[in-house]
């Protein structure tokens, strides 16, 4: 039986290897040296012409790709969102951050065309909606290639998301981006790197997987992570199994009768947002409030660990979010 303890771990971000460094790139205007490139991207054919040199990004998750890559010189400017500033200070390419552009929180039509982009890297509900009408057809219509962040690939005939296993999202778009911008060794010695430091997770210790709620937020059901976003296999590969590993779909809304009725043994706290009710302090507090939540396993024995939003999102902090999760189911007993 296992010493209770209660414990808030705030996982600090550590650095990543060498993915920082930069990379060689090919000097070549786009679409001036006959240079093409086709890539598989979301199940469709991408061809790109020349290396792109003026990139526009959203989110943080992506725009770190570029940066883990040494693409930073390729980005004309990246867009986020409010609470951004957690992201940024906890990322191993703060330094890339700061020398690069900022467009502002809003993804918008306006703000992406008036940087003039020949390649746009976003992703549905990263970004692209039908609803804003920005869109990769949007983008192609502004003579840039648009790319799509492959953890927010949609399912065909519906808009659920995801299309294969998270971290083999990831190290999708590390070798597609490899491919399109003329730094495929770099891609592959992360894609290695990265598949060595998730495996290292994996103590090789049989025991029972530890029951983990994803929480991200209340609008007033909880946003939490199906079974194809990022933090599901980032649970899975840590030692633990993700309480909503059932729902086939990216970041999703759930209830709070089925997180209490699957009484999470740990809860990961997504660390993002701005304003004092979307602190990691104020989310633990909702949950010890909450009529159903109180009575969990996590919430009786103070199991949170909190993350930022970039690790958890596909991006180059997943391998190392893995470890921080194995480490913390370890340090709880489970």
């Amino acid at each position: 039986m296992k010493t209770l303890r209660p414990m808030v771990a705030l996982a600090v971000s550590a650095a990543v290897l060498s993915t920082a460094c930069g990379a060689e790139v090919q000097d070549s205007a786009h679409a001036s040296t006959g240079r093409q490139v086709t890539v598989t991207n979301c199940g469709a054919s991408l061809t790109v012409d020349g290396v792109p040199e003026r990139v526009v990004t959203n989110d943080t998750g992506i725009t770190e790709m570029m940066f883990a890559l040494g693409l930073a010189d390729r980005l004309v400017g990246y867009t986020t969102y409010p609470g951004k500033e957690r992201d940024i200070d906890s990322s191993p390419w703060r330094a890339d951050f700061g020398r690069t552009t900022e467009l502002g929180d809003a993804f918008t039509k306006e703000v992406v065309q008036a940087a003039a982009p020949d390649f746009v890297f976003a992703g549905w509900n990263y970004g692209f909606r039908e609803t804003t009408g920005l869109t990769p057809d949007w983008v192609r219509s502004i003579g840039a290639d648009p790319y799509l962040l492959t953890e927010s690939c949609r399912q065909a005939g519906t808009t659920r998301r995801g299309v294969m296993e998270p971290l083999d999202a990831l190290y999708t778009d590390l070798t597609n981006l490899g491919e399109i911008f003329g730094v495929r060794a770099k891609a592959d010695d992360l894609v290695a790197a990265y598949r060595e430091q998730v495996a290292a997770a994996d103590e090789g210790a049989p025991r029972e997987p530890a029951r983990v709620f994803l929480f991200d937020s209340a609008t007033p059901e909880p946003f939490t992570s199906g079974r194809t976003a990022a933090p599901s296999q980032i649970i899975r590969e840590a030692g633990g199994s993700n309480i909503f590993d059932d729902l086939n779909d990216s970041w999703t809304s759930a209830s709070w009768e089925a997180a209490a009725q699957r009484d999470p043994q740990a809860i990961v706290i997504v660390d993002y947002g701005a304003g004092p009710a979307n602190t990691v302090a104020a989310k633990i507090e909702q949950l010890r409030r909450h009529p159903l939540m109180a009575g969990t396993t996590a919430v009786r024995e103070n199991n949170f660990l909190a993350l930022p939003y970039a690790a958890l999102v596909e991006g180059p902090r997943n391998p190392q979010a893995v470890l921080s999760v194995a480490e913390f189911l370890r340090s709880t007993g489970y």
